[in-house]
């Protein structure tokens, strides 16, 4: 490497993945939620124990664990809401 050159980070293997799975459990499944939180928490202490390796792509993690923490809350309100309908017209 000459003057001014950056070393190359690998980008951990399931960031993309992880990135993909938070924003369609936001934009279409739900269900995808607690995978993306899961693999985005994994991944992260992956990056966390190996930083020389992985350094490149922890934004994309980072975002999709977010949207995946997102999604389950969405989920749960969503089931919670619906159990509580149940129990409201089942009541009555």
């Amino acid at each position: 490497m000459g003057w001014g050159a950056a070393p190359m980070g690998v980008e951990h293997p399931r960031g993309t993945t992880v990135l993909v799975l938070g924003i369609l459990s936001l934009m279409a499944c739900g269900l995808l939620g607690p995978f993306a939180w899961k693999m985005g928490a994994a991944a992260l202490d992956e990056m966390d124990a190996q930083p020389e390796v992985y350094w490149s792509n922890r934004g994309n993690v980072t975002a999709g664990r977010i949207c995946g923490i997102i999604g389950t809350a969405f989920l749960a309100t969503g089931v919670l809401f619906f159990v509580l309908s149940l129990l409201f017209v089942f009541s009555v």
